[in-house]
């Protein structure tokens, strides 16, 4: 073979390579499978997946080669065979076909014939390629083995005699999750995947060996027998429980949303999806949906007074609300997950009242600084590229999954990772510094870490600190500490569409959330908010809503919405209207309706429309949706400083709350199958050894948190991650909520 390239004139990193008499450039070192992908050459895979690692256990893609007029004694697999300098490759001959379906051949030997019954019948990778490789009689006519089921937990089910060892679901949980839950156990005919403990899969990201499996070994266990794939209409929307923004398809059959799947998108999600965004759609068929609008003026002793009404009445009552505590006297509060569109109208109408009172911003604790979201500094894509980065207050894989996955993905090529926080948070990577504290003094420990000679430095900041009483602080450490290590500074919005709202005007030129909530108003509008679990102080919150005239627009008409409402608007969750998001990065994207809207419930925008059309407001002459948005324009809003809440003096063990994975929304908190996952581990307080021993507490014993906003009665987990002299709480659960805005809290043995 000469020395010489057959292609002079291609880049030194470039080879030339011939794939069934079609010429190509490659790179060095990928593979024959990467180069005819990108030449668009179907080779049969089953293992093979352009997101993981190469296995080559499948064979399936075996190809016949000849480099140097030499051809190769024995097919070789295309995922697992670096392309040469002119190399032939021929996908389609005799040898590559009659090696293909010899392997087809074996796949099935043990493979059971119920693709009647199997849930991935229509869309299975192996039926697929049977279809084309396999043969019309089978020759195997011994039994076939049959392997016995796992329990995966709640969200995945296995059917693991249908398993053809491709073992990209293990791949996923080592090298994407990161947590190595799956394996492979015995050999050779008696090889099986499984767990090794019997435990259920406690990986955020479980759901993404479903998408992987070519086969219906695994299976969306929420999703089960529900129906066909043909039988679904695909719906491009996004996720809405985290500000990434993760893009998936909701599938539909007759208005019913029954499943969601991730739809790719390599700036922001790739091709993977968070086990929130997956199954977060069994929420919305919670008994308490609303469905008809709700007004309160009945017998007291009948439903609680309240009574359903027909959307004129409803309407006219909340006008009338609106009307009589117009200006000053009206507050407008609003969930962060808000759509653009929904959230421009609800500033429209606030100006329109001449009310200067509106925020988002319902989860904060300290705005002294007049802090609101902004657009990561260093694009999500960019992360994993990152030398080093800063995890400053925030339990990165419970608050943004899949940024923490980005991350990973850094560290897998040499990024350190150093971390401030209140509680050594579990992360499924190495750890390259650590300063646990007590949230007090994480904008101090903040100015210690030191990064070497990284040239590409990232500073993420989450929720833990940007919603703690301390949060101002720490915001001006990040800054200062960004500043002085040119590194970019990554606030984690709080909210699925904060950065949309803060864009849109969504805030306050008078009194924000806080201020509204301490000096209450005459009337308030909730839009989109669960007010037993929205709010940052839940105390604050339904003192003042319950002295004042409220109007809710709302998903659920749950207790707590019923408790401080005079009316409820029903109204379409994300999934069922046509909405736009912005994510963190600052993309705009748009989601279509899916699922139908329960009963008389509208699209918020639409009764927005209505109720500014009433009043004759500036801004609502529009008819459709796309008149709507073709106003939408960002606000330059000036943010006042803003409300806190005085960090707590005296004795006691200061508060670290972070938010519990599955309870961050009333979506997710109705999600049946994802209260049930082993990371909600319900309501607890985990305490340093040192406290625990010094309140002469044991592990599993139940503990009083005596906070200023009430008491609250938890189990204790003794963890040594917790910094000494701090508490760890989650938030989003009833019996926390007290603490949450407490700072300090006195505990001792109930």
């Amino acid at each position: 073979m000469s020395a010489q390239p057959v292609n002079p004139n291609l880049p030194p990193d470039h080879v030339t390579v011939f794939i069934d008499g079609v010429e190509m450039a490659a790179p060095k070192g990928s593979m024959i499978i990467q180069a005819a992908d990108k030449a668009g050459i179907p080779i049969p895979r089953f293992c093979y997946h352009e997101k993981l690692p190469i296995a080559a256990n499948c064979r399936m893609c075996l190809v016949d080669t000849e480099v140097g007029g030499r051809g190769a004694p024995k097919p070789s697999p295309a995922c697992a065979t670096p392309v040469m300098d002119g190399m032939k490759v021929f996908t389609r001959n005799d040898k590559a076909l009659k090696a293909q379906r010899n392997v087809m051949e074996f796949l099935l030997i043990n493979h059971p014939l119920d693709c009647p019954v199997c849930d991935q019948g229509g869309e299975c990778e192996l039926q697929d390629l049977s279809l084309g490789y396999g043969r019309s009689v089978n020759r195997f006519v011994e039994r076939k083995r049959a392997v016995a089921d796992e329990d995966l937990g709640p969200l995945v089910a296995s059917e693991m005699t249908r398993c053809i060892h491709c073992t990209r679901c293990i791949r996923v949980t080592a090298e994407i999750a990161g947590t190595y839950e799956l394996g492979g156990m015995y050999r050779g005919e008696n090889l099986q995947i499984g767990t090794y403990d019997g435990k259920p899969l406690t990986t955020e990201l479980s759901g993404n060996v479903i998408d992987v499996c070519p086969v219906g070994a695994l299976t969306n266990k929420v999703f089960r027998f529900k129906a066909r794939p043909w039988e679904l209409i695909a719906r491009p929307s996004l996720g809405y429980h985290d500000a990434l923004g993760s893009n998936l398809f909701h599938h539909v059959r007759r208005g019913e949303l029954l499943r969601s799947v991730p739809r790719d998108n390599e700036a922001v999600n790739e091709c993977w999806l968070s086990d929130r965004d997956r199954y977060a759609h069994e929420g919305l068929a919670a008994d308490d949906r609303a469905s008809v609008p709700l007004i309160r003026d009945g017998d007291a002793a009948v439903n609680d007074g309240w009574r359903e009404a027909t959307w004129e009445e409803a309407l006219a009552r909340a006008a009338q609300i609106l009307k009589d505590n117009a200006g000053d006297a009206l507050g407008v509060l609003v969930h962060p997950a808000t759509s653009n569109e929904e959230g421009a109208l609800l500033a429209r109408l606030a100006e329109g009242l001449g009310s200067g009172n509106i925020d988002h911003r319902i989860g904060q604790l300290d705005l002294s600084d007049g802090a609101h979201a902004e657009a990561f500094a260093m694009p999500v894509a960019d992360i994993e590229q990152a030398d080093a980065i800063v995890i400053v207050g925030s339990n990165l894989r419970h608050e943004v999954p899949l940024l923490h996955q980005r991350v990973r993905k850094a560290v897998k090529r040499g990024a350190r990772v150093h971390v401030v926080n209140p509680v050594d948070f579990d992360f499924t990577f190495a750890i390259a510094g650590k300063h646990i504290v007590p949230p007090s003094q994480l904008a101090t420990a903040l100015a210690k870490v030191e990064l070497g000679d990284a040239a590409s430095v990232a500073v993420i900041l989450g929720g833990v600190a940007e919603n703690g009483p301390h949060a101002a602080a720490i915001r001006s450490a990040a800054a200062v500490f960004a500043a002085g290590k040119n590194a970019k500074l990554c606030r984690i919005p709080q909210g699925a569409n904060a950065l949309g709202l803060s864009r849109l005007g969504v805030l306050p030129a008078t009194r924000d959330a806080l201020a509204m909530l301490r000096e209450p108003r005459k009337a308030y509008v909730l839009y989109g908010i669960e007010p037993g679990l929205d709010f940052a102080d839940q105390q604050l919150a339904l003192k003042a809503l319950g002295a004042a005239q409220v109007v809710a627009f709302s998903q659920f008409a749950c207790q707590s919405t019923r408790r401080v409402a005079d009316v409820i608007l029903p109204i379409g969750a994300l999934p069922e209207i046509e909405a736009t998001l912005t994510n963190l990065d600052g993309f705009e994207q748009q989601a279509a309706s899916a699922g139908k809207m329960p009963g008389l419930a509208h699209s918020g925008w639409r009764v927005l429309r209505a109720l500014g059309g009433d009043f004759a407001l500036p801004g609502f002459e529009f008819t459709d949706l796309a008149g709507l948005r073709a106003s939408l324009a960002p606000k330059a809003v000036q943010v006042a400083a803003g409300g806190a809440l005085a960090p707590a003096a005296g004795s006691g063990l200061e508060v670290a709350a972070s938010q519990a994975i599955y309870r961050v929304d009333a979506v997710i908190r109705r999600c049946t199958a994802l209260q049930s996952h082993p990371l909600n581990v319900g309501p607890h307080a985990s305490l340093n050894p040192a406290d625990a021993a010094a309140a002469g507490i044991g592990e599993g014993g139940m503990v009083k948190c005596v906070a200023a906003a009430g008491t609250a009665t938890l189990q204790v987990v003794i963890d040594a991650r917790v910094a000494p002299g701090s508490v760890w709480i989650e938030s989003g659960h009833g019996v926390t909520a007290p603490l949450v805005a407490a700072g300090k809290v006195e505990v001792a043995r109930a």
